[in-house]
């Protein structure tokens, strides 16, 4: 450890909570790039892998949490075991800019903080030039409605999230239904990106992967079931 990290302050104050499930294949360079928190608590909250994400948990020594399958759920039972007043949620397939803790410091010191929540930029594992489209979309739709994405870490202190109810137990659309409810205007975003896995888009179609993300949004905005989008989804 050099000087500068020495003099770094530790983030014996920040709870890390990853839901996962069968998440063996990106679990650990998601973990890798905790290190820089020293101190901080990460917590894995498993949804019932059947694949060595538990394992990959216990040799990065984090706390492992069991709950019900769905992200909402495994998030709502997951914060109840964290220990600090700050928490970060964050995706399995998601990993830090070298550098996050800077920028997640800055903005928790800040006069403010405690009553607002706090996103990574979005950015996305892929040289593709549909990649670039989609993360200057997220911005924009990040700057002008409010609304990002999960992959994008959501940082905020325990006492907000208490105060507007939590994250609901939710199969799916959980962080639309927080975000919803924190508004816009308590919404910030961090001077660091978080690197989601493109799988997804690489494996379904860059165009009818985000058409279904957009359905499921405009489904969910229209008061339909969040049971019933994620039956939609997984298909």
């Amino acid at each position: 450890m050099n000087v500068d990290e020495q003099a770094r302050p530790g983030f014996e104050d920040l709870s890390v909570i990853i839901p996962t499930l069968n998440a063996a294949g990106v679990l650990g360079a998601c973990l890798d790039r905790l290190v820089e928190a020293r101190g901080a608590q990460v917590i894995v909250v498993d949804g019932g892998s059947c694949d060595g994400t538990l394992g990959i948990g216990r040799a990065h020594g984090v706390v492992l949490v069991s709950a019900d399958r769905g992200r909402g759920v495994q998030l709502h039972a997951a914060t109840n075991r964290a220990r600090g007043p700050w928490l970060l949620f964050l995706h399995a397939d998601t990993r830090l800019q070298i550098g996050w803790s800077r920028a997640a410091r800055a903005w928790m010191a800040g006069t403010a903080a405690a009553e607002g929540f706090a996103v990574f930029a979005f950015k996305l594992d892929s040289d593709d030039w549909r990649a670039r489209l989609l993360e200057r979309l997220v911005d924009l739709r990040v700057r002008w409605i409010g609304l990002p994405y999960g992959d994008q870490g959501i940082l905020m202190h325990r006492n907000l999230l208490e105060r507007v109810g939590g994250y609901a137990a939710l199969p799916l659309m959980e962080d639309v239904d927080l975000v919803r409810r924190l508004g816009h205007a308590r919404l910030n975003l961090l001077d660091a990106y978080a690197m989601t896995s493109a799988d997804r888009w690489r494996r379904d179609g860059w165009v009818r992967r985000s058409l279904r993300n957009l359905t499921c949004l405009a489904l969910f905005q229209l008061g339909v079931s969040p049971h019933r989008i994620a039956r939609f989804y997984e298909r």
